[in-house]
């Protein structure tokens, strides 16, 4: 049986100081803050916290600073790459800090084939709990339903987080899957949509501001109120909508790019929390 890592996981911004280092401290108070507001728990150094911009020791010690600030709740390292072995040295170094699980992303760029999928995933797997990620419109290739289910198979995957943007392929994948292994929707607006056809929740980022909506949908949803889950969830469309428009603001740093999370951080405006720009 898997172990239960929450339905409603934030893919957590990462705060940055004015002399663009990451701001730690500033970083428990988001998580402490989005626990708070009801995730169960965080994804670290994801796409959404700038990953292709830390380094790898920033990586680790953001995993240490959350993991203290939110006891008890889950912290996700995102550790993935197109590089297998730098993805298993760093979940192995990210597992030793205390993350409880890893999300690890299709190879980019690469275009692997999809035993070349396999290998990867079965790799990191062996550092610690895994969840993969499939978002073809990043990698540029698509991890079928049928690698997904072969994956599922081993023991150190945890389940999938998928942005596809296939349904029918999801709902594949949710039909076959094994016992414990889970499918978290990797797009905000596709959430009631993937539980519909088995899903298990969301790695979301609108949750930075309505993390009690979100969680309140997927209750209603699990509670068996499909009419309260649809009212949330065309609620939530049109702020999804605008989270999720690409900022064309100039940045100073390639650490800031287009990220959803940029918004996101303008429209929370927690107290002294700045991001770089």
């Amino acid at each position: 049986m898997a172990k239960e890592i929450g339905r409603l996981l934030t893919a957590m911004l990462t705060p940055f100081k004015a002399d663009g280092s990451v701001d730690y401290e500033n970083a428990e108070k988001l998580a402490v803050l989005l626990i708070a507001d009801g995730s169960d728990g965080v994804v670290v150094s994801g796409t959404t916290g700038e990953s292709p911009a830390l380094s790898d020791d920033e990586k680790i010690e953001l995993v240490k600073a959350i993991k203290k600030a939110i006891p008890g709740k889950t912290v996700v390292a995102g550790t993935g790459s197109n590089d297998t072995h730098h993805s298993v040295k760093l979940s192995e170094r990210a597992m030793k800090a205390g993350a409880d699980a890893l999300l690890a992303v299709v190879p980019y760029y690469n275009k692997p084939p999809q035993e070349g999928m396999y290998q990867h995933f079965k790799a990191i797997s062996e550092a610690g709990p895994t969840i993969m990620y499939n978002i073809q419109g990043r990698t540029a290739v698509n991890m079928t339903a049928a690698t997904t289910l072969r994956c599922a198979q081993l023991p150190g995957i945890l389940g999938v987080k998928e942005a596809s943007g296939d349904l029918d392929q999801i709902g594949f994948v949710c039909a076959g899957k094994p016992d414990g292994f889970r499918v978290w929707s990797g797009d905000d607006s596709w959430t009631l949509p993937v539980l519909a056809v088995g899903g298990h929740g969301v790695i979301c980022v609108v949750s930075h501001i309505a993390g009690r909506s979100m969680k309140k949908m997927i209750d209603a949803h699990t509670k068996g109120d499909n009419e309260l889950a649809r009212k949330i969830h065309l609620g939530l469309l049109p702020v999804i909508k605008a989270l999720m428009t690409r900022c064309r603001s100039s940045r100073r740093s390639t650490r800031s790019g287009s990220r959803p999370a940029r918004s996101a951080f303008r429209w929370c405006r927690w107290p002294r929390i700045s991001s770089r720009r």
